[in-house]
């Protein structure tokens, strides 16, 4: 019984290590689209700060679609990293220690299932 669970769980890791891989060349993978309500309260946004965080990750999103259809994989990953130390830098203004590392982790997740480094 052991030896199944450890073999399905190999099993498992190996296809969603190839999906990974795949997403990365999958426009969808960098729609950075979020629901702003649960970012809200994950986060714990004061009505303010929910304003500009939208804004802030409205800009994130377009930056990362742009960085999605760029040509080459260098100029795509050389976008991604502008996009996200932008967001960072922005977030890091707006979010008080808390809500900031908490959302390095959302971010950290998101980059993660979605298969981009």
């Amino acid at each position: 019984m052991f030896l199944t669970i450890a073999m399905a769980l190999t099993m498992t890791v190996a296809f969603a290590e190839g999906d990974n891989e795949n997403s990365v060349n999958n426009l969808n993978a960098y729609n950075m689209r979020v629901n702003m309500t649960m970012l809200s309260k994950a986060l714990h946004l004061n009505s303010d700060q929910r304003e500009t965080v939208e804004f802030v990750h409205e800009m994130f999103s377009h930056d990362m679609m742009n960085a999605a259809t760029a040509a080459t994989k260098e100029e795509r990953d050389q976008k991604v990293k502008r996009a996200v130390n932008r967001d960072l830098a922005n977030m890091r203004y707006i979010l008080n220690d808390e809500q900031y590392h908490q959302y390095v982790r959302i971010l950290n997740i998101t980059f993660n299932n979605r298969g981009l480094k």
